[in-house]
């Protein structure tokens, strides 16, 4: 059977989705040794990194193919849908919301079967967390896209049990299933991080949604019970469109107290993780939560709220906090700053939890779908 994976959505910052395109991949090439497949891109330079990234070179039933049109032009729309027949692609798999509409008609059979992997409806659920992104600003654009598009696609897949019930409640969808992300293996403990000043980090995007302005919030709390003692790191591209974060530090004098890392991965990632004395992720939603796995994978405690699926991930192995309390979430990071005992604990749990996170899992439950789907 032949798959088609649409690996347009590899940009060249490694986001979450990008990094579920690759590291879905990588694991794919390990297990499946009998289907064939196509990956798409629309610039050969992300296609030949992601070759040698997810070790695809020495895979003969994986092969690439470099499209002339970028996900969300006509052109894709238009031009897509006959490629993938001439092809003879069996299953075309988006890793994200967008398909090529034409080739799945909505009221009628079609040769082709999708599968398309929605990891949150955050715009559709909380557009005051997304308030300046194009899918706020037109929503009612994109709930009608992401509407088309379940009605289209055969199988929904997404990252946890949380968004599978928001998907299934909003989207009227019928086959949803929940696959968890995983941890690559490169997430591992490191040497013990530095004592003075304990590292506090953060990873993720600046979407209010992640609630960095609370944890700036809770970072001036905590400067000023421990004066000196301990630092923020933030890892992450600033986004222009909120800078409430970054002016914010600038008004409380912060700055001096903060290392703004901008984007990392790979190695320098690791070594964050592994520096650091706790992990926050104060989020007001999330459809998964990555970097709470990998952060417990590198043995770094971590504290995050215990609201959407971050319960569910992280399980009893982080401290949970509610987003909007800044005073609980000081409190939470200090305890763990100050009792080695629970940090100990925590990390501990952690790597234990992490554990069951790995994208080989990951991979051989989405070829089985694959081939549920292809089989239909």
């Amino acid at each position: 059977m032949k798959i088609a994976i649409d690996a347009r959505w590899i940009f060249p910052e490694i986001s979450g989705i990008g990094l579920y395109t690759r590291e879905l991949v990588a694991a794919l090439a390990e297990v499946d040794h009998g289907n064939e497949y196509v990956l798409l891109f629309d610039r050969p330079e992300l296609q030949e990194r992601t070759w040698a990234e997810a070790r695809l070179a020495d895979r003969p039933n994986f092969r690439a193919a470099v499209v002339p049109w970028r996900i969300f032009s006509p052109g894709n729309q238009l031009g897509l849908p006959g490629w993938l027949r001439q092809e003879g692609v069996r299953v075309f798999h988006a890793p994200n919301y967008m398909i090529p509409f034409r080739a799945f008609p909505r009221r009628r059979p079609h040769a082709l079967r999708c599968v398309v992997t929605i990891h949150d409806l955050i715009p559709l659920l909380f557009p005051q967390y997304t308030p300046r992104a194009l899918k706020t600003r037109f929503l009612f654009l994109f709930k009608a896209l992401m509407r088309e598009t379940a009605a289209r696609a055969d199988a929904i897949l997404t990252v946890s049990e949380t968004s599978r019930a928001d998907i299934l409640r909003l989207l009227k969808a019928r086959h949803v299933v929940a696959i968890p992300n995983g941890v690559a293996p490169h997430y591992q403990p490191g040497p013990p991080p530095p004592q003075t000043p304990k590292r506090i980090l953060f990873v993720g995007r600046f979407d209010p949604y992640k609630n960095v302005l609370g944890l700036l919030t809770a970072f001036d709390l905590l400067r000023q019970q421990m004066p000196g003692a301990v630092r923020l790191v933030v890892a992450g591209t600033p986004d222009p469109r909120y800078p409430e974060p970054l002016n914010f530090a600038r008004r409380r004098g912060l700055e001096k107290d903060i290392e703004w890392l901008g984007y990392i991965s790979g190695p320098q990632l690791v070594a964050a993780y592994q520096q650091a004395a706790v992990f926050v992720l104060p989020s007001r939603y999330e459809g998964f939560g990555l970097p709470v796995v990998e952060a417990m994978a590198c043995g770094t405690p971590v504290v995050c709220s215990r609201v959407s699926s971050l319960p569910e991930v992280a399980g009893d192995a982080a401290l949970l906090v509610t987003p909007d309390d800044a005073a609980g979430i000081a409190q939470a990071i200090r305890r763990v700053l100050e009792e080695p005992g629970l940090a100990a604990t925590l990390r501990a749990k952690g790597l234990r939890r992490a554990a069951d996170f790995s994208w080989r899992r990951t991979a051989e439950q989405t070829r089985a779908v694959y081939e549920q789907v292809g089989q239909g």
